[in-house]
């Protein structure tokens, strides 16, 4: 039940974004991440892509997550559910 929850809420987010949002990223300023772009729940690590820290010349220190169809969203890198992600990825016993 927790799943199809999560999954439901996963789903309804992306659809908010694309409403939204979508066009953002495809502007030249699609490197830097702005304050309505963040996202504030936790992604599934299983629909997480890849992700790419925003350049220093942004105003906001973020991460931009891709999903695997190809959404991308703006997160905190100080969220903790991203740094676990992040370390959980970066581990040497990641791939097992």
């Amino acid at each position: 039940m927790k799943f199809f929850s999560l999954a439901l809420l996963t789903l309804l987010l992306v659809d908010l974004w694309i409403g939204s949002q979508g066009a953002s990223f495809r502007s030249h300023y699609s490197t830097c991440c702005y304050k309505e772009m963040f996202i504030q729940q936790k992604i599934p690590a299983f629909l997480i892509r890849s992700y790419q820290k925003t350049p220093s010349h942004c105003s906001r220190k973020a991460v931009r997550v891709e999903l695997l169809k190809g959404k991308k969203f703006c997160v905190d890198p100080e969220e903790s559910w991203f740094q676990q992600y992040q370390r959980q990825k970066e581990s040497p016993s990641a791939s097992t």
